[in-house]
């Protein structure tokens, strides 16, 4: 259970956060402390939830009242519902209702604060938006419209709090989904706290298996470095991943009920590429396999795939048995399945006896050392298999972290996964994604139309010619990071509206003209104005186009 530190830790990242975005929309007049950790509490969980890494797109999402008051001094009714995030990827309709306490007390909120957010949602499903203004009733537009689509959209309601208690399942929590036909997930302190720890802490374990229940392999018949695959109940698979140190080294151990207590030691999963990410409730399908068919949880499961620094392995009981120790644990896919079977075996005592020891899985365990590369391969690889998007495979790169540990030690935050942890006592210029800066290399590389609408491409069929085409020169990313944030800051003294796509094309032409900035966004706006003026295309239409970077080029004679 969180207390009182975990509460004051997530206060000082929240603020933090707003320490950030203040450089990026150069807020001067701070508003009082307990203010700044609210609001931003608000944005450190949306990246959280979402996987979105950049104020701008986090800001989009927000439509709370005092927010926007504070922030941008304008005046919207938000119905209770603080946040709006509409995933075209996934087709998915994330709305949220967030409660900041500004003092730390184990109190249960209300059914009644979810019903007030069904008042927005009340309006989607009548289609009638008259009561709502600005953001809000364009965000209920859009939602209405897709929910009309052939295409089936999920809705889901997140409640979230830094306070200590959840509200507890009932038959007015069930109503309300099943009314609305969406999901309620609360996200509360306890859950936060275990996901913002600033390093991982130190996993060793103890094993002991059968002898015909253990494969090896060497990748040469003369190394000396053997990898293993293990097949192995569930249940060593919750101790093996507890947070209970002496129970990890138990490897004897005969009363298996002292496991069902356990919780799952999120140490574990600090290498893996998705354990940050929350998107839906625990796994039904594994829940259910084990409660009616454990004995083939084998059969629909994959494998289990760990790295460690270390790994002994003894011949015990006569060479019947092989004793294995294994230092610096860490589990590289099935972050979301561990998350759920730990869940399932704390709802009742009796699931770790009757269900959880009788289902079994494969073991992948290998040895990896000091080689943070193949650490990184082999989970980027695993990975790959699954639902798991190109950019965060791609966050697991060599290049990646090399580029992060550079920016880190000049005071830029580069955040390669959602809720990357930092160091709470550095100071920072700047804070920017993984995904913006491969935005930035796109628009500097001759494709600036491109850097807004095919954003996943970059990562994918684009990530290697801008890596290793483009030459990228470590020290320019200080450069291009830092003309990004001038360029956004003088679109904002120029009361231009600023957009993504406009700053890309700045960039690129800023690349290729020598102008000073204010010429060039003078110009710039006054060409996107000029082009196809007499026909009913909107400017945010105009910069994905083709024709309108050629008409560009051809304006500033540029030869691309």
């Amino acid at each position: 259970m969180a207390n009182i530190n975990d509460y004051k830790i997530i206060a000082q990242k929240s603020f933090k956060y707003f320490e950030l975005l203040s450089k990026e929309l150069w807020i001067s007049t701070f508003p009082k402390e307990k203010d700044c950790e609210r609001l931003w509490f608000y944005l450190f969980i949306l990246e959280y939830i979402t996987n979105k890494k950049d104020f701008n797109e986090q800001l989009k999402m927000i439509t709370d009242t005092d927010f926007n008051k504070i922030v941008f001094d304008k005046n919207l009714v938000d119905f209770w519902v603080d946040a709006v995030n509409i995933d075209d990827d996934d087709n998915l309709i994330e709305l949220f209702n967030f409660k900041y306490r500004e003092n730390f007390k184990e109190t249960k909120q209300h059914i009644s604060d979810i019903i007030l957010s069904t008042k927005f949602i009340n309006s989607i499903v009548t289609w009638n938006t008259n009561e709502l203004d600005d953001k809000l009733k364009d965000y209920a537009k859009d939602i209405i419209e897709k929910l009309n689509w052939k295409e089936i959209w999920k809705l889901k309601l997140y409640i979230v709090s830094n306070e200590n208690f959840e509200i507890e399942e009932n038959v007015d929590l069930k109503r309300l989904e099943e009314m609305y036909g969406m999901e309620i997930i609360q996200v509360w302190l306890n859950e936060i706290s275990e996901f913002i720890s600033l390093r991982p802490e130190v996993i060793n374990a103890d094993l002991i298996v059968d002898k015909d229940a253990i494969m090896t392999y060497s990748e040469s018949s003369i190394s000396s470095s053997k990898s293993y695959i293990v097949r192995l109940p569930l249940s060593e698979v919750i101790r093996i991943t507890c947070n209970n140190e002496s129970l990890r080294k138990e490897y004897n151990i005969e009363d298996i009920s002292k496991l069902s207590s356990v919780d799952l030691d999120f140490s574990v999963l600090f290498d893996n590429v998705r354990w940050f990410i929350t998107k839906s409730k625990f796994n039904n399908n594994i829940v259910n396999t084990l409660e009616n068919e454990a004995n083939r949880f084998f059969m629909y499961n994959n494998w289990l795939t760990l790295t460690v620094n270390t790994i002994d392995v003894d011949e015990v009981n006569a060479g019947k048995k092989y004793k294995i120790h294994l230092e610096w644990l860490q589990v590289l896919n099935w972050g979301q399945t561990l998350r759920t079977i730990h869940h399932y075996n704390k709802k009742d005592s009796n699931n770790i006896l009757n269900n959880l020891s009788n289902a079994q899985i494969s073991l992948r365990i290998f040895k990896v050392s000091s080689n943070q590369e193949l650490n990184n391969k082999i989970a980027e690889y695993t990975n790959s298999q699954n639902t798991i998007s190109n950019i965060d495979l791609k966050s697991l790169r060599s290049e990646q972290l090399q580029l992060e540990q550079y920016l880190w030690e000049n005071r830029i935050l580069y955040t390669r996964k959602s809720w990357d942890t930092w160091d709470n006592n550095k100071e920072y210029d700047y804070k920017i994604s993984m995904e913006r800066f491969w935005q930035i290399l796109f628009s500097l590389s001759w494709k600036p139309d491109k850097a807004t609408n095919q954003k996943k491409s970059i990562f994918d069929k684009y990530y290697d010619d801008i890596f290793w085409s483009w030459n990228l020169v470590i020290e320019d990313s200080i450069k291009y990071i830092k003309r990004y944030f001038e360029i956004q800051k003088k679109y904002t003294d120029l009361w231009f509206t600023t957009t993504e796509q406009k700053i890309f094309y700045i960039l690129y032409l800023d690349k290729n003209l020598r102008k000073s900035l204010e010429e060039l966004i003078n110009d710039f706006e006054k060409h996107l104005w000029e082009y196809k003026k007499w026909e009913d295309i909107s400017h945010a239409r105009k910069l994905i186009q083709k024709d309108f970077k050629i008409f560009v080029d051809e304006k500033y004679s540029i030869n691309s």
